[in-house]
């Protein structure tokens, strides 16, 4: 919006008080003969956009230190030669954001070398007619403003009258406030259930009530400056600029540049305007740093409490385990190992599910039809609940602690409350559930399970690998990993209304449906789909948002978890003993984690607290803790030769293998680099014989890692501050 040539013949005169709340694009240029400056005065009292600090002319009829401001006039359009920007709009949204942050004067400069200003009398003049509630005059300025019939100035108005009406009520001017009701709402011709809504509300008796029913905190609130920027979406924004408007195209570029980040997991907090953001791989949890072994069969389920400070892991040799982490390959506190904190042996059958109470006092594990309450601090059984009839496939704490949620192939969904009592109970479901999750914001339940009764007859399979089940079972008892003996009925995804228990959607997919996680935002919901893939489903559309393939899924319940910063990754296990990371954005497949030994790799954990830790647990008996290194080391890609001495007698050599480890005896776990020693020692990073297993050690410290060999990855380039000795 460009100057007019009155506009450089006469200084405007100053307004002397504006409040602060108003805001830079609240209160913008001149209204009423009176230019606004935001209430910024750094210092200085409140000057306009055209008169200096000192009482000086400025500009447009603007002078500075005595000297007037001459227009720059260009060439051209556009922001540079080779740009598409257009040189008035960007200089308007530099004029906004100085006098955003308090440089009036700077902008009032702008103003006058430029010769564009921010925006016209007209749309000042509107700002404060919302903000002092003159809503007759700010009905009256729509017009004014560009906003058409057509696009919305019925809409615009109902927002004004509506605020009116609202106002009236809380003054509890109720006469003036059904006058408002009947002759400016309902001739707008809006929806009737929002003018029942909005009449309803006469019955009020106290304005507390009023704002609590109407979800609307006070003419003294924040109400108005909403109000305003609800009606920006009707004006045309070349005449009223929208809020901040340069912040956030700033803010729509970090989250650009974050999304095309494949391995973001790092805080945003660093992010700035002079490089482009972008994280290394080396933030990416791609080193065991722990090996745990002290099941003594396959490892079905892991989860971590809510604090990070333990891990629980099910398996089949009927025990769950809970496990006190130890230190980080980060942490900078006392070094500390892990260690099998409690060994919940009273199980009758393999244990397959885990939950974690929100407080972390409570563990919850099933075994068959069985669910235990434990005490997660003394390992002490509180309760065994047995109200299931066949196989609890899924347990999951409520978001606000109340209680908990279960589901199994018996059809049925039952709530618990905190103490193991009954609270309802939904079914039969139409699925045998496989498994189920409760959406953080308390809204929805998504469950995936068999068509029941089977569509198809079943037909015997003759594959048989770890024993047959009846026809409809899931591929496992107690969600283990069996292969089932009959051809495998279709499969639904069930999304509940938590509330009413009523079905939103019910979608019918081929394939099995083995593990179900729901983002921190509510709105994903993340299915692994077997034969090999995974779908994050949006559950707002109902539609498929991204598919992840290159796991291995086709006889076994594999799960798979978000993880990261953000949940900006998503994580699984696979059928060859491997664990698949993508990007969850892009869908590009990251990394492939080898070191489990033989058979499926069953599920993934990724630690709450710590971005770059998680877990993974396997057929082969043990769990594998994932950790990103220490900033500044980095792993060689490069396979060494294998080493030429014998272990030490401290070690003893893994059959098979080819790896020397040491063995803690006293707790069964094989702690692998699990100490940064108080010693007067550089970094050096090392590796094994494979690619995806490497470790940091230590010279001078016993190194409590499955290694084959000590490598330097830059033995003459990199150079580390030691460790202070103790």
């Amino acid at each position: 919006m460009r100057l007019s040539e009155s506009d450089h013949d006469a200084p405007s005169p100053v307004m002397q008080e504006l409040s602060a709340h108003a805001g830079p694009s609240l209160l913008g240029g001149s209204f009423g003969g009176l230019v606004a400056t935001n209430g910024h005065t750094n210092g200085f009292a409140s000057v306009a956009n055209g008169t200096s600090a000192m009482g000086a002319v400025m500009g447009n009829g603007v002078s500075k230190h005595g000297k007037a401001i001459a227009k720059v006039t260009l060439p051209g359009t556009t922001l540079y030669d080779d740009s598409f920007v257009d040189r008035e709009e960007f200089v308007r949204l530099v004029i906004q954001s100085l006098r955003d942050v308090g440089y009036v004067e700077s902008a009032a400069t702008l103003e006058a070398e430029s010769g564009y200003t921010m925006e016209s009398p007209e749309v000042s003049q509107f700002r404060q007619y919302i903000l002092d509630g003159m809503w007759s005059k700010a009905e009256a300025a729509l017009v004014r403003l560009g906003v058409e019939q057509d696009e919305g100035l019925g809409d615009a108005k109902f927002l004004i009258s509506q605020q009116k009406y609202l106002e009236l009520l809380e003054a509890r001017k109720s006469t003036a406030a059904l006058q408002v009701l009947r002759n400016e709402l309902a001739p707008l011709n809006v929806d009737s259930d929002q003018l029942h809504t909005l009449s309803s509300l006469i019955m009020c008796s106290e304005p507390e009530d009023l704002r609590k029913r109407a979800g609307w905190d006070g003419a003294s609130g924040k109400s108005r400056r909403q109000l305003l920027d609800t009606l920006h979406d009707y004006i045309p924004s070349a005449v009223m600029i929208p809020q901040r408007r340069f912040s956030t195209l700033l803010h729509q570029a970090r989250s650009y540049q974050r999304q095309r980040c494949i391995y973001h997991n790092a805080p945003l907090s660093s992010f700035s305007l002079y490089s482009d953001h972008r994280c290394n791989r080396s933030d990416f949890p791609t080193i065991t740093t722990t090996i745990l072994e002290v099941h003594t069969d396959e490892v079905w389920n892991i989860a971590w409490s809510h604090d990070g400070a333990f891990l629980a892991s099910a398996s089949k040799d009927k025990t769950a385990i809970i496990w006190r982490r130890g230190s980080s390959l980060n942490s900078s506190s006392s070094p500390q190992d892990w260690a099998a904190h409690l060994i919940l042996r009273d199980h009758p059958y393999p244990v397959g599910c885990l939950a974690w109470s929100l407080d972390d006092s409570v563990l919850l594990t099933s075994s068959e039809h069985f669910i235990k309450m434990w005490n997660a601090k003394t390992g002490v059984c509180i309760r065994t609940l047995d109200d299931h009839t066949e196989t609890v496939t899924a347990i999951s704490w409520l978001p606000d602690g109340t209680g908990f949620i279960s589901g199994g192939l018996d059809r049925r969904i039952i709530v618990w409350d905190a103490d193991g009592k009954i609270r309802d109970a939904w079914g039969p479901t139409a699925i045998r559930l496989t498994d189920l999750a409760v959406t953080p914001d308390f809204t929805r339940l998504v469950a995936i399970g068999m068509e029941f009764p089977p569509s198809i007859p079943p037909v015997s399979d003759t594959t048989q690998s770890r024993g047959a089940q009846t026809a409809g079972d899931v591929p496992s008892a107690s969600g283990g990993n069996g292969t089932p003996a009959v051809a495998r009925p279709p499969h639904r995804m069930m999304v509940f209304d938590l509330a009413t228990k009523q079905v939103e959607s019910s979608t019918r997919l081929e394939g099995e449906l083995t593990s179900v996680q729901t983002s921190q935002d509510s709105q994903y919901a993340l299915i692994n789909h077997a034969p090999n893939e995974i779908h994050l489903w949006d559950l707002h559309t109902g539609k498929i948002a991204r598919k992840y393939e290159g796991q291995i899924q086709g006889r076994h319940v594999i799960r798979s978890c978000f993880g990261g910063i953000d949940g900006n990754f998503v994580v699984s296990g696979s059928e060859d003993a491997n664990v698949y990371t993508w990007h969850r954005e892009s869908g590009m497949l990251l990394e492939i984690l080898s070191g489990h030994g033989e058979g499926s790799v069953n599920s993934v954990a990724w630690n709450p607290v710590n971005e770059r830790m998680f877990a993974s647990c396997s057929d082969d008996r043990t769990i594998r803790i994932w950790e990103a290194p220490p900033p500044g080391i980095y792993v060689t890609e490069q396979p060494a030769p294998l080493p030429s001495s014998p272990p030490s007698s401290s070690t003893f050599v893994e059959k098979g293998k080819g790896k020397t480890r040491q063995r803690v005896e006293s707790n069964g776990v094989s702690t692998v680099i699990r100490r940064l020693a108080p010693l007067g020692c550089k970094y050096a990073a090392w590796r094994t014989h494979s690619p995806q297993f490497a470790s940091v050690a230590f010279p001078g410290f016993l190194d409590r890692r499955t290694l084959s060999l000590l490598h330097y990855t830059a033995p003459h380039s990199i150079q580390h501050t030691p460790f202070p000795t103790s």
